[in-house]
């Protein structure tokens, strides 16, 4: 995948050219490919999915436990200040979950083989990069696509009864499908942080520009 950079202010410049990225703190607009477009509002829309399905799962027992057994009257880690809707939603809830879980997958999947087919974390995402997003951005996407994820998808299974059957080191290295559930919980929130500090750093780098590159693939000046 080529990308191709240009200045927030519309002036093109080589592809590779550092446009004071680094000082900026922000990536220009870059060109991106239809793969990468289809997978990020596959992944978007996923996304959303999960965080609806599993706020609904949430509410049918909004309490936290640690081991392998938990339930109404043993005691929990952590009361999570919510009410206890017991009927009507964790059916659907679960059902849409998995589904958008898998999608989530295979889309993540997909953009990893991509990126390293591409070079694309080599020249924008590891340490050292030439161009692309500052030191701490770098950081921190490394750690959402390549520890956080990858720990979402590990618990996820852990908390499938089909999986723990075949493979019960799944949640055995966990200590226990509650402990799976509860880092299941902490890392849909780290997530979820993350999708609002994304949105507001594309907001504050240009909203309208990086929406129309997501979309079309291009800035206005590459159309």
């Amino acid at each position: 995948m080529h990308l191709c950079y240009h200045r927030r202010t519309g002036m093109a410049e080589a592809a590779n050219s550092p446009l004071n990225i680094e000082t900026a703190g922000f990536p220009a607009v870059p060109r991106h490919s239809l793969g990468v477009r289809v997978t990020h509002w596959l992944n978007a829309l996923s996304f959303i999915c999960l965080t609806v399905s599993g706020i609904a799962i949430l509410l049918a027992h909004p309490r936290l436990y640690w081991g392998e057994t938990g339930s109404v009257g043993t005691p929990s880690v952590i009361d999570l200040p919510l009410p206890f809707v017991l009927v009507g939603q964790s059916g659907w809830g679960r059902s849409l979950h998995f589904l958008a879980a898998w999608v989530c997958a295979l889309t993540g999947l997909y953009y990893v083989f991509a990126g390293v087919l591409t070079r694309h974390f080599r020249r924008n995402l590891f340490p050292g990069a030439p161009r692309g997003y500052n030191t701490l951005q770098r950081l921190v996407y490394l750690a959402v696509i390549f520890a956080l994820f990858p720990l979402m998808i590990w618990t996820g299974l852990a908390m499938s009864p089909g999986i723990v059957s075949v493979f019960p080191e799944v949640v055995t290295s966990l200590g226990g499908q509650q402990s799976a559930r509860t880092i299941h919980f902490f890392g849909a929130s780290l997530l979820v942080a993350f999708l609002f500090v994304h949105i507001a750093m594309v907001w504050r780098a240009g909203f309208a520009a990086h929406m129309r590159a997501m979309i079309m693939g291009a800035g206005k000046e590459d159309a």
